[in-house]
């Protein structure tokens, strides 16, 4: 479905869970009230949602959360929404602590890609940016995942981390099959008290130090600029929503825990879903009340985000409880 922009709205963001096994510095420093079960949508619902999205031209998923495999059963739900008609792709983002444990259960229901949060590979550093000391647990997952097929992405915010840190995870794709991705941090919850490196300088280092590096086309659902280093096995990305604005090419819409649709991250604009998915309709009302929604939201998505002005960012709620 296009937007009221032109843009082909193809991909959505669903975030299963607000909770998270980590305490990142820019996301969730520290323990927070999470949602009850009760208050969130169940995965049959985001099934049934899916499955009307699905009808209107979505094809990608992303599970989200927070940390999507906190949540129990979220492995069957890969496989739920495999079989709708129309969804070509489901992927995940984790921070790769549960990976290991889950990725024979994750390839059975037909995963398609994974994506794993790793800001740093210096034990201490990963440690004071995480709370956590299970680095090598995540990188193994990581590794494991490749050699099982999986097609794999690292996700690196460039929050607090410095060029050594970047240099190091590109390094790791040196022989290893897997892109690097880095994320400038956007003004969200938490993340409005860090600066992230700025990718313009984090391009002029990366020009200088790799400048046999060469452009390569986009690979994935989102808007990373691509290089390919000779001699290196995987990719290097940029994701630089504030140095390198890429609105008029966005393709997506998000779906929250507790079943709020949102079309773009800087405002809190929408359309609650979990009052209609819940309403004692009929079953064609509900259906037609639904995507009723989800075309409004897409065509009331804006031109753009206005993260350059603080003062304009109408979301008040953290990442975790948007889905990241």
């Amino acid at each position: 479905m296009n937007d009221s922009f032109g843009r082909i709205i193809d991909y959505v963001r669903i975030s299963v869970t607000d909770k998270c096994n980590l305490r990142c510095k820019y996301c969730m420093p520290v323990e927070v009230d999470h949602y009850e079960m009760k208050d969130i949508l169940t995965f049959e619902e985001i099934e049934y949602i899916t499955s009307c999205m699905a009808g209107l031209g979505i094809s990608r998923v992303k599970l989200t959360g927070g940390e999507p495999l906190v949540r129990r059963g979220v492995c069957d739900l890969v496989g739920m929404l495999k079989r709708i008609e129309g969804i070509r792709q489901v992927t995940l983002t984790t921070n790769g602590i549960l990976l290991k444990e889950n990725l024979h259960r994750l390839i059975e229901a037909g995963i398609d890609a994974i994506n794993v949060s790793i800001d740093s590979l210096d034990h201490d550093k990963y440690f004071s940016i995480t709370g956590s000391k299970d680095l090598d647990t995540v990188t193994d997952a990581v590794v494991a995942a490749v050699e099982k097929g999986v097609k794999v992405k690292i996700n690196a915010v460039t929050a607090g981390i410095s060029l050594t840190d970047v240099s190091d995870l590109i390094e790791f794709s040196r022989s290893n099959k897997i892109d690097v991705r880095f994320i400038e941090l956007m003004p969200i919850g938490y993340a409005k008290c860090f600066d992230s490196l700025a990718h313009d300088r984090l391009m002029d280092w990366f020009c200088q130090n790799h400048p046999d590096a060469v452009h390569v086309s986009a690979d994935g659902n989102g808007p990373a600029k691509y290089y390919r280093i000779p001699g290196y096995d995987g990719k290097v990305g940029f994701i630089s929503p504030l140095s390198d604005k890429f609105c008029n090419s966005c393709n997506r819409i998000r779906l929250t825990t507790r079943g709020y649709l949102k079309s773009c991250l800087c405002y809190d604009t929408g359309v609650d879903l979990m009052p209609l998915v819940r309403s004692d309709s009929s079953k064609e009302e509900k259906h037609e009340m639904l995507c009723t929604a989800i075309r409004k939201v897409i065509m009331e998505k804006p031109s753009g985000h206005d993260f350059a002005h603080t003062q304009n960012i109408t979301e008040k709620l953290p990442m975790s409880a948007i889905g990241g």
